[in-house]
């Protein structure tokens, strides 16, 4: 059964009725083929005026949405010969991030991600996509590793943001960030970066400093969740409605600042209504952006990279 949001109420009334008379039509009850085609239309109709004025607050909880597709659904659909890598050679594995060597369309690769998981037992396992730091110093390595072997690095970025417990930060979390972060702006390798669904503070940056940056158009990307910016500016959660449309958290408006390259549309409804329409556009997106990039050598992709990433800070001053 599909999982609706708080918003989606009348879509769900409209969509459980039609349910209704499609089992009555099957059911060899009376033919209402045309009583359905009429209800089908009108909540097409609902679905598209709906998501056609979301709020940022609603995209943010469109970005969570349970039945979204996660990063191990990305790199089973678009990557061929999948062979996994794990630990940071320090510490330990840590299972939120995944990381890897395989073929992206024929071309070798390095793939990193944040996985949620999917179920209770695969959201315990991934520690909710919440990193610690060996996935950070696991990242870290994977980049080296990709400019090594020069291979192009893509990531998948869906997180809330890294492990705030007090063993991460015991491990050393804000140096690890950092170390990930600037293993990818030194990467010598075309690096392409895609916000699946949340993309959080310094969680997310540490995947996503990219050649590159795409974001599918109902996810979200932003230096705090609106939750926890509410909680520090007002000491009220239940104020993260105000908190995500201040933040400028939409891909939209990520676009319009520059923070980001690409948004990628989604279908009618968000990426959980169609995961295989959903996979196929961003491989199309991956594939044109990571092309261009092969044609440069690695001192001018470092360049452009520090280029683009000093320019935000100098239009976040000005």
């Amino acid at each position: 059964m599909r999982h609706f949001l708080d918003f989606e109420k009348p879509i769900a009334e409209l969509e459980g009725k039609l349910e209704e008379l499609r089992r009555t039509t099957d059911a060899g009850g009376l033919d209402l083929h045309e009583e359905i085609e009429k209800l089908r239309d009108k909540a097409e109709k609902l679905l598209a005026a709906t998501y056609a004025k979301l709020t940022p607050w609603q995209k943010a909880q469109v970005a969570r949405h349970p039945e979204r597709p996660k990063c191990l659904h990305y790199v089973e659909a678009l990557i061929e010969d999948w062979t996994p890598l794990a630990g940071d050679r320090a510490f330990g594995e840590d299972a939120a991030i995944i990381s890897g060597l395989g073929r992206f369309r024929g071309r070798p690769v390095a793939v990193l991600g944040t996985e949620k998981g999917h179920d209770t037992e695969t959201r315990v396992k991934h520690n909710f996509g919440m990193a610690k730091p060996e996935g950070y110093r696991k990242a870290r390595r994977i980049m080296q590793l990709a400019g090594r072997f020069n291979l192009p690095i893509l990531s998948f970025v869906d997180t809330s943001g890294a492990f705030p417990g007090i063993e991460a930060e015991a491990r050393g979390q804000a140096e690890a960030i950092a170390r990930s972060i600037e293993a990818g702006l030194e990467a010598p390798v075309p690096f392409v970066a895609t916000i699946i669904g949340e993309g959080g503070s310094g969680g997310a940056i540490a995947l996503a400093t990219a050649d590159r940056v795409l974001m599918l158009e109902h996810a979200i990307y932003s230096v705090i969740s609106p939750e926890g910016c509410a909680s520090i500016l007002w000491r009220d959660a239940t104020l993260a409605p105000q908190a995500a449309e201040a933040l400028k958290l939409t891909a939209e408006d990520l676009k319009r600042l520059a923070l980001i390259d690409t948004v990628i549309t989604e279908p009618l409804g968000g990426a959980h209504r169609d995961t295989a329409a959903t996979l196929a556009s961003v491989g199309d997106a991956v594939a044109a952006a990571l092309d261009p990039l092969l044609k440069l050598d690695g001192p001018t992709l470092k360049a452009r990279r520090r280029d683009k990433f000093l320019e935000m800070g100098r239009s976040a001053v000005a």
